[in-house]
């Protein structure tokens, strides 16, 4: 079996990322008031954020872990608390982001971050399903 190739990747990023969006701005429109436009804005912004925050965080988390622990291969609860970490990170920058463009309580944006949690983790299987069967994994070559 052969892994998919970095322009399939992309392919799937970039899916996932604007499918995501023309599914989730609509939905947030309704349950906020607040206009797609407004929203499609904010959800760009995230993405991008998100994407800096990434490099960021794993770069210092490799310095940390080089320095302190000699190390960059994570243990499996290493990387639990890696993951736990980065989306808590990611929670702390977004949230009053969330609440000051909005212009809601960080309250309301905290529970609004959990929906949008729980619509990504359903919405990522069944996109992830659709791409495998739209796109099937590269057969292996034989030798």
């Amino acid at each position: 079996m052969k892994m998919r190739t970095g322009a399939d990747r992309l392919r799937h990023t970039v899916g996932f990322e604007l499918c995501g969006m023309l599914l989730s701005v609509p939905f947030l429109s309704l349950v906020t008031g607040q206009s797609p436009a407004h929203l499609g804005a904010l959800t760009i912004g995230f993405a991008l954020l998100a994407a800096g925050w990434n490099y960021l965080y794993n770069l210092g988390v490799d310095h940390w872990m080089l320095r302190v622990l000699g190390r960059l291969e994570k243990r499996l609860w290493e990387r639990v608390l890696h993951a736990l970490l980065f989306e808590l990170g990611f929670l702390l920058i977004a949230l009053p982001l969330t609440a000051w463009w909005l212009g809601i309580s960080l309250w309301q944006a905290l529970w609004l971050d959990i929906g949008m949690a729980l619509f990504y983790v359903v919405y990522a299987f069944f996109y992830n399903l659709a791409y495998d069967r739209l796109f099937p994994l590269p057969a292996s070559q034989p030798v």
